[in-house]
């Protein structure tokens, strides 16, 4: 037997043994969409980090030759 074959007879037989579970747990989309925000909060903490810390190597004074 090829491995596609092998392959295409394994997924049919996982795939039928899904749709034969009706109870599977809760929808993936509360997943996806706690991901999401998590996401987004992160974003925005990195871009306040970012911010601060370019207003503050801004702040330091510019480099002068002792004379």
């Amino acid at each position: 037997m090829s491995v596609i074959t092998c392959l295409h007879v394994a997924l049919a037989a996982r795939l039928a043994e899904l749709r034969r579970d009706g109870e599977r747990g809760d929808s993936p989309v509360p997943t996806a969409v706690i991901i999401f925000g998590l996401v987004a909060v992160a974003m925005a903490v990195t871009a306040a980090a970012l911010g601060a810390a370019n207003d503050w190597m801004d702040n330091i004074p510019k480099h002068q030759d002792p004379k």
